[in-house]
């Protein structure tokens, strides 16, 4: 493992923080586009992986079965913040499979989402499962064990049959054989998978151009993007960076983040210049990077870099984008800077 410095972070004329990490930036082939630091470190995607976890459930036909439209896809891919809306799609999946928010074992937090954490506060109710930013991919999980005629009871296991489709599907996105992708288990209790940062972002560049699958593959991954690209508010929610980056791209970007510091990044062919290669990238902020300023500030340098962005950050995404750094007076006070080098 080789985490270099990526970005500092000055008050004054001092450096007052330096966050390590890595990132590469590869094509649907896993030719090295751009990377800082070593991209061969093994490091768990968390959520990032959710929209390769779905692939599982769309392949085997559940979207025809169940009857799940665009924004419940979006949600089985989401972190979401637990808005009513959130919550409102997920019952509507499990609704479709006939199973009951009880049967979800991803456990209870507060929404994510200050509004709607208040509000339940408020009215003296406590949150359910439904609340949970993984419910929509547990619903997911859960569509594909009756799908497949499997107990629901034990899907989060390693060794349910559900758990073990999606590892194999996932390993192909990757590129590696399922006995090199790394297991381990998840705040939400399911299976969460490491690999080289370099084979998260070759996935990345997939999603976005899934040419080289069959065709069952390539209609699933078209249509987790469309569903993501479409309904991105479902993916995080307001005020956040995957929402606020989808919805700025309008399609031509995927984004998806994972906990402690992981970002995923899919960028659709002709996005950056015509007949421009899909890309992916995989970022990794080596501290946790536990309050979000690094890795969205370092993403939208990374789009920048790629011409994706100009110097005038979009005012949706200027929270994410400030170089400065403010006091709770406004007064301006230090600024943050990438220290990776782009070649």
């Amino acid at each position: 493992m080789s985490y270099e410095p990526i970005l500092e972070v000055t008050r004054g004329s001092v450096v007052e923080s330096v966050h390590y990490g890595a990132y590469a930036i590869a094509d649907r082939a896993g030719n090295k586009f751009q990377s800082w630091g070593d991209i061969n470190t093994v490091t768990y995607l968390r959520s990032s992986a959710k929209p390769f976890q779905a692939i599982a459930l769309i392949e085997a036909g559940g979207v025809e079965h169940f009857g799940f439209k665009d924004k419940q896809i979006a949600l089985m891919c989401a972190s979401h913040s637990g808005s009513d809306a959130h919550v409102e799609v997920a019952h509507s999946i499990q609704d479709l499979i006939a199973v009951t928010e009880d049967k979800l074992v991803c456990g209870i937090h507060p929404p994510l989402g200050m509004a709607a954490a208040r509000r339940l506060i408020r009215e003296g109710r406590e949150p359910t499962p439904n609340c949970h930013n993984c419910s929509g991919k547990h619903s997911g999980m859960l569509a594909l064990s009756v799908l497949m005629g499997e107990a629901v009871e034990g899907y989060s296991e390693p060794d349910h049959p559900v758990q073990k489709l999606i590892k194999d599907t996932i390993s192909e996105m990757f590129g590696l054989k399922p006995d090199n992708v790394h297991i381990g288990i998840d705040g939400c209790s399911v299976p969460t998978f490491a690999v080289p940062i370099h084979s998260a972002a070759t996935a990345f560049a997939r999603l976005a151009d899934p040419s080289k699958f069959s065709e069952k593959r390539q209609q699933a991954c078209e249509r987790i993007w469309r569903a993501m690209t479409s309904y991105p508010e479902m993916v995080a929610g307001e005020g956040r960076l995957d929402t606020e980056l989808m919805q700025v791209f309008n399609g031509s970007v995927l984004s998806k983040g994972g906990a402690e510091g992981y970002q995923g990044i899919a960028i659709a062919p002709g996005a950056i210049a015509p007949n421009s290669p899909a890309l992916g990238i995989a970022l990794k902020v080596s501290d946790g990077d536990r309050s979000s300023r690094a890795r969205g500030y370092l993403a939208l340098s990374i789009l920048r870099d790629l011409g994706l962005l100009g110097e005038e950050i979009p005012p949706p995404l200027v929270n994410f984008g400030s170089d400065l750094i403010k006091n709770w007076r406004g007064i301006v006070v230090g600024e943050m800077r990438t220290i990776y080098q782009w070649k």
